[in-house]
């Protein structure tokens, strides 16, 4: 039986974290608002880097601490429960509307991050090259995003995102809100990562299970709360929008500086299932924004039926890893 200290560590580190999160989002996008900053800009990178700050913070510290089998779980996790989670959940109360101006850039940079993050794992284990080219990646995206959106508005074209949040909090509270939620996120991921792991040695699970499932989830929180309200104000492009920003940085921010504590072995479950789970979320992802769906309560729940299955298949253990065991002998 674990620890109740340990347990209390991980749920109290995950209130944390939810908390942490919360408080950086809205200080930060106020704050940006009162510099002028671009919608778009404040709606993509402040938004979408906040919001993804918690699996980076988790994974990194879970990294440089010992614990990659965590770190590796949470990126991947996180991936796939930001399209199979983070989107039914909204759908499930607002409809969401996927295809909106922008997001093929981003649809294609999510599948050039995936792609990598499978494709090179898949021949070598995560070492500092590897995370170079990975942090390099995203820093091209994210220059390139920026002159898109800068040349867009000067050109007058839609850009998919404004105003999806209300005016917030008074400026002076906004500027206590950032650090004050940089903290509470750094504090949480070292309360989540050392929970977790305890409870794992003491239950003798697998660190890359909880990563794939309490940490995934944990760490999601963020872009579920992000996207419930997008979705409430009737700005269903926000929120796909943000899973495809978090996904983005996650597998190349997060996973990128992960590979710099490396070389990391990656565990034959994830080649054996989580990595074929992670490309078919996001081929799904892509038929949604390809076809301009509306997402309802009929595709929210099948999004939603879809990570059951996942989730059952990994706790269960009904997945492809003794059939690649005995392939890779």
């Amino acid at each position: 039986m674990p620890d109740p200290i340990l347990i209390a560590s991980l749920v109290g580190g995950l209130l944390l974290l939810a908390l942490g999160g919360d408080l950086l989002v809205r200080g930060a996008v106020r704050a940006s608002r009162a510099m002028g900053a671009a919608p778009l800009i404040a709606g993509i990178f402040i938004v979408g880097f906040g919001t993804s700050l918690p699996e980076i913070l988790v994974s990194v510290n879970a990294a440089f601490s010992g614990s990659p089998g965590l770190a590796v779980g949470n990126i991947v996790g996180s991936s796939i429960a930001n399209v199979f989670l983070v989107l039914a959940i909204p759908a499930l109360l607002f409809p969401v509307f996927a295809g909106g101006p922008g997001q093929g850039r981003a649809l294609f940079a999510t599948l050039l991050a995936t792609a990598l993050w499978i494709g090179m794992t898949a021949i070598m284990p995560l070492t500092p090259l590897m995370g170079i080219c990975f942090l390099l990646v995203l820093i091209g995206y994210t220059g390139l995003s920026l002159f898109a959106a800068r040349r867009d508005e000067v050109a007058g074209k839609p850009t998919g995102v404004r105003e999806h949040a209300p005016e917030g909090p008074p400026l002076w509270r906004a500027l206590i809100y950032v650090p004050v939620g940089i903290v509470a996120l750094v504090y949480a991921s070292m309360l989540i990562v050392n929970g977790a792991d305890g409870i794992a040695r003491a239950a003798g699970v697998p660190q890359e299970y909880i990563g794939l499932t309490l940490l995934a989830v944990g760490t999601s929180l963020p872009e579920i709360g992000a996207s419930l309200a997008a979705a409430a104000r009737k700005r269903g492009d926000v929120v796909v929008g943000n899973i495809l920003g978090a996904n983005i940085i996650n597998l190349l921010g997060a996973g990128g500086i992960v590979a710099m504590s490396g070389p990391i072995e990656i565990a034959r479950l994830f080649h054996a299932y989580d990595h074929w789970v992670m490309g078919f979320a996001a081929i799904v992802l892509s038929i949604l924004i390809l076809t301009k769906a509306k997402i309802g309560r009929l595709l929210g729940l099948l999004l939603l039926l879809l990570y059951a299955i996942y989730i059952y298949g990994l706790v269960g253990g009904v997945s492809l890893l003794g059939l690649y065991q005995v392939i890779a002998g």
